[in-house]
Formats: C-alpha cells, sequence, structure tokens
C-alpha cells in the first residue's frame, strides 16, 4: 500500500510519506522487528517508582524520568514494561528535549500482579484516563502529551476519539498499532509471524496461571496450557474476564480503528506497511482519519523497528529522532502562540 498524499511538512495532516528509509543490511520485516528487540542495549537512568492507587481497588505502577513543566507518558506493548527495548532510546530522547518522562505500566506488567481478577487488554482506556487527569490536576503541566507502542498505541488512539472533548492530552503519537485487531490476530497466525505468537501468548499463559494460583479465578482455565493462538486465548480468557461476549466482540468493540475520525488531539501515527504483526490490508485510508491526524506510513520498518544506519555497528533508530521532533514543533507553536496572546 503506498501512500496517497506525499509532503515535506512535518506538521501537515493526512496520510503521508514518512520518509523513513531501512538499514540496508536489514531489509525486510522480521529483521527489522527483531534487531532491536534482540540487540539494543536497554540502559535507563535512574528509576523513580511511584504506586497509584485506583478507585476499584488496584493500582499502577508509574515510572519516572527526567524534570522539567512538561509530561510525556509512554504506554508499552503487550507484556512490555519500562524494561522493552524501544523504551531507554525514547526515554533518552525525549529528557534531552526538556520533557519529563513518566511509564504508565498496564494492570500486571510492572513485575508485581495486579490484586483484582481483571487485568489490561487492547482496548482498555479508563486506566489511562484515571491517570491522565491525576496528571493534569497534580502536576499540572505546562504541556501533557503521550506515545503509545503497539498495543499502547491501540489504547491511546481509542482513548482519543472516545471522549475527544476531554483527552487532557496536548499531543500524543501511536506507533505500529494494531487498528484492527481481528485482522492482527490472523495475522499473527500465518507464516513466520506464528513466532511472535508464540512467545507472547506463551507470556499471558503462564501470567494468568501465576496470578491465579494465588486467587480463585472467575472463569475456566482448566484448558488454558490449549490456547495457543491470540484468537484461543482472547475468546476463553480476555474475553470472559474483561466482560466481552466472545473474541470477535472483543475485538470489535476494542479496535481504535473506527475511533480515529473523531480525535480532535493534535496527533501522530507512525506505521510500516509490512508490519508482521498487522499487515497492509487493515491500515486506514485518508478518509478514515480526523483532520488532526498525521499518519505516516512507510513501506519498510516491522514492528517498532524503523532501523537506519549505514553499518550493523552504527545503528540509527529513528523513531526516537521522529517523535522527538513532533513534539518539539507542537510546543514551538504552543510557545509562538502564547506570545501572541501575551503581546495583545
Amino acid at each position: 500500500m503506498s501512500a496517497t498524499t506525499i509532503s515535506s511538512t512535518s506538521s501537515e495532516t493526512g496520510l503521508v510519506d514518512s520518509g523513513f528509509r531501512p538499514a540496508w543490511w536489514l531489509p525486510g520485516p522480521h529483521a527489522q522487528t527483531l534487531w532491536p528487540f534482540l540487540f539494543r542495549p536497554r540502559r535507563l537512568p535512574e528509576v523513580a517508582w511511584e504506586r497509584l492507587e485506583l478507585p476499584d481497588g488496584d493500582f499502577l505502577d508509574l515510572a519516572w524520568y527526567g524534570s522539567g513543566p512538561d509530561i510525556c507518558v509512554l504506554l508499552h506493548g503487550l507484556e512490555g514494561s519500562w524494561q522493552s527495548h524501544y523504551m531507554p532510546g525514547m526515554v533518552q530522547s525525549l529528557v534531552m528535549a526538556g520533557w519529563r518522562i513518566v511509564i504508565m505500566h498496564f494492570r500486571g506488567c510492572s513485575g508485581t500482579a495486579n490484586r483484582l481478577p481483571r487485568s489490561y487488554h487492547s482496548g482498555e482506556t479508563g486506566d489511562l484516563r484515571y491517570v491522565l487527569h491525576h496528571l493534569r490536576e497534580r502536576e499540572q503541566p505546562h504541556r501533557l502529551a503521550a506515545v503509545g507502542f503497539s498495543l499502547g498505541g491501540n489504547v491511546l488512539l481509542k482513548y482519543l476519539g472516545e471522549r475527544p472533548e476531554a483527552s487532557d492530552l496536548d499531543a500524543a503519537c501511536a506507533v505500529s498499532v494494531p487498528f484492527d485487531l481481528a485482522a492482527g490476530a490472523e495475522r499473527l497466525s500465518q507464516g513466520l509471524s506464528q513466532l511472535y505468537q508464540w512467545w507472547l501468548v506463551r507470556a499471558l499463559r503462564r501470567k494468568m496461571a501465576d496470578k491465579f494460583s494465588r486467587m480463585p479465578s472467575p472463569i475456566d482455565l482448566s484448558a488454558l496450557d490449549q490456547h495457543r493462538t491470540f484468537r484461543e486465548f482472547d475468546d476463553k480468557v480476555t474475553a470472559p474476564l474483561h466482560g466481552f461476549l466472545d473474541a470477535d466482540d472483543y475485538y470489535t468493540r476494542s479496535s481504535s480503528k473506527r475511533f480515529l475520525i473523531a480525535i480532535t488531539t493534535p496527533t501522530l501515527i507512525l506505521q510500516a506497511a509490512d508490519d508482521p504483526f498487522l499487515g497492509p490490508a487493515p491500515v486506514p485510508t485518508a478518509d478514515e482519519l480526523s483532520p488532526a491526524v498525521r499518519f505516516e506510513l512507510s513501506q519498510r520498518g516491522g514492528h517498532v523497528g524503523f532501523v537506519s544506519g549505514h553499518w550493523p555497528w552504527q545503528p540509527e533508530y529513528w523513531l526516537d529522532g521522529r517523535v522527538r521532533v513532533f513534539l518539539t514543533e507542537l510546543s514551538m507553536r504552543h510557545n509562538d502562540r502564547l506570545a501572541v496572546n501575551e503581546r495583545r
């Protein structure tokens, strides 16, 4: 799939070519996806932890970095955390640009099991809404932004489109988003993409087994080890655990694609047409985007990959710089508007 609009103005909205060009030594989607996962250093500066108590008696763990008046919330992907391979570079890039960073861990993803039987899923936006409102009220940031990766990107985009008038965000960016969860589940059951499915579903099964060894389960987990695909796991575990009828109901109600048209917050989406978690077919078209959304589509880049650079010993992680530039440009325009208003 090719972009329908080509633009060199990075603030322009619509569906555009991203300008990303992959490293010659990482030409395919799986190479782009696996290289940063396997080889990218995961060093982070000292983290400050905060446990945020939720109204339902559960909790979320937040990891803080940096200082300053502007806050950016990072949302990890499925079974991710502050230790995910895409976090250190993004944290360091944004901290250097003056942002204070908080990584929001979804329930049970910080290394400690959450208290309630329910967990997190691709369409759960209530916890994000609570965190953003909490940060806006308590910290009173100059600007509040969010960046979501994969599942976190789907959660973020759905959140932005559900109640666009009350997003609490000044800017947002979503990377490698599974816009259509049913299509994503089908893609991950094909070819080499089954490797990712095997890895992630196994991790989900282990987490469920460990958690419900300590508390009663509200659903039947007797066949847990037999769930080998995302559709099987979502149909028998994710859906009943979170109030959905089945996997189809969960996918339909939680996919972010139908919410894109309603977004009013300035939003950047970075996606590769060769993403092995989704593929090109379900990627939104220009008429499915609101005027507030800039969708940068690359023909290559894999899933949260986007690795460039001339040599393997000097890789360049394009995502970090692109997100920083987007947020910096919005900050500059915001400051320009403030200056104009002060002169009036």
